[in-house]
């Protein structure tokens, strides 16, 4: 009768243990604030529409900044929980002295999605023909650069 007991016992211990990792059915709400809608996105997109992430616990709110100054002000405002943006924002909030700058946890794509565009056609073009040129970034905080 013992042995019977003790048996029944720890069935009860191991189904309660079981009952405790059941997922919760409430969503966790999460914002998502990204830089720009693109391409190099579709990834995010596609598991969003396929129900990814609601079947992980997430409520995806999905909004975009349309520029890395205005996403990271979502992410240090708290009007999103993460942004998808260039680390360059967190270089620039860091050297200004924000004490509560952003920290940088993964990388999102593996090519940076940019394009080198010209007024003009080009035939056969090689990074040579660019040494000592103004590039111009393709809007307000983009690249400036020299080369």
């Amino acid at each position: 009768m013992k042995k019977f007991v003790l048996c029944l016992g720890l069935a009860i211990f191991c189904l309660s243990c079981m009952i405790g990792c059941r997922k919760s059915s409430a969503l966790t709400e999460v914002t998502l604030n990204e830089v720009a809608h693109s391409i190099f996105y579709a990834p995010q997109y596609v598991a969003i529409e396929k129900g990814y992430f609601k079947e992980e616990g997430i409520d995806l709110t999905l909004e975009t900044g349309f520029g890395a100054d205005k996403t990271m002000t979502a992410v240090i405002s708290g009007d999103a929980d993460i942004g998808f943006m260039g680390p360059e924002a967190t270089i620039y909030q860091y050297q200004e002295g924000n004490q509560d700058y952003a920290v940088n946890f993964a990388q999102l794509t593996q090519r940076a999605g940019n394009f080198l565009i010209s007024r003009k056609k080009i035939k056969d073009f090689s990074w040579d023909q660019i040494k000592r040129k103004d590039v111009i970034g393709g809007r307000k905080g983009d690249c400036h650069c020299f080369m």
